[in-house]
């Protein structure tokens, strides 16, 4: 497939973490910006990108929006790779700017929260404007004439003509935000296959421990196990579940049989490529 056909989407303008993530996952790629992660999701689902890069978890903060719950209830798309992103956050603004002077930090939502200890510390007195990417708050804050700031990676800085006036502002020393690359289809086995599984088990005592023992028992390693409220239905939870192997070898390929058995309900959500 040429570099023009693969369209890869990410959560734009240019400059933002998506966009370094979605490079990363494919360097030769036509990259695509887009409005929102569910614009990326449905530009996807309609055929007008080959792959959509979203993100879904940081080691900070958690589960990043809706992306898990989309793919378990609604859209048909598969989960086709990941991206383990490290996140470096800079305070950006106009050459001439103090530190004391700024009224106002710009960001998104989460770039706000992964820096809450270092703007409670420095710039107490701001106020914290969340925008739809960080690098709409570059943008925003570069046509501004206010005394204002962006957190946004350094290299956002000379193209959009701001100065960095603190590096590394983030909370976490290491701050890793996982993406995924979601399409129409799943990959095949690779060397080092990783999958996600939705599922539901049954409300009663011992159910989940059925499940779960349904991985032991065919030798397949968990890698991550998150709760989160089922949709209208109180009370009950999914359980969203990452383990080593592509759903089509042997060991996963029967613990899922068992698992399907045990579980209320059950979703593969897609085997790929363990992280870059």
């Amino acid at each position: 497939m040429s570099r023009r056909e693969r369209r890869i989407g990410y959560l734009g303008p240019p400059g933002t973490f998506s966009e370094e993530a979605a490079r990363r996952f494919a360097p030769r790629a036509e990259l695509v910006p887009c409005a929102s992660v569910t614009s990326v999701l449905d530009s996807v689902l309609g055929g007008e990108l080959v792959e959509g890069i979203v993100p879904v978890e940081n080691s900070s903060e958690g589960s990043l929006g809706p992306v898990l719950g989309l793919l378990a209830y609604e859209l048909p798309l598969f989960i086709r790779g990941e991206v383990m992103l490290g996140v470096r956050h800079d305070l950006l603004a106009r050459a001439g700017t103090s530190l004391d002077s700024i009224t106002a930090v710009l960001s998104h939502e989460q770039a706000l929260r992964q820096c809450r200890r270092y703007l409670g510390r420095c710039l107490p007195g701001a106020a914290l404007r969340e925008t739809s990417s960080t690098a709409e708050g570059v943008r925003i804050v570069s046509g501004s004439t206010e005394p204002w700031a962006a957190i946004a990676s350094g290299r956002n800085a000379a193209r959009n003509g701001l100065v960095v006036l603190a590096g590394g502002i983030q909370d976490g020393r290491r701050n890793v935000t996982r993406f995924l690359a979601v399409g129409l289809t799943e990959r095949g086995p690779s060397l080092r296959s990783k999958t996600t599984v939705a599922l539901t088990a049954p409300d009663e005592a011992g159910a989940l421990y059925r499940v779960l023992r349904e991985f032991a028992l065919h030798g397949v390693n968990l890698s991550r196990i998150e709760s989160r409220p089922a949709r209208n239905r109180p009370g009950d939870y999914v359980f969203f579940i990452d383990f080593d192997g592509h759903r089509a070898d042997p060991g996963p390929r029967d613990a899922l049989e068992g698992v399907a058995v045990q579980a209320k309900w059950m979703k593969v959500l897609g085997s790929y490529p363990a992280g870059l």
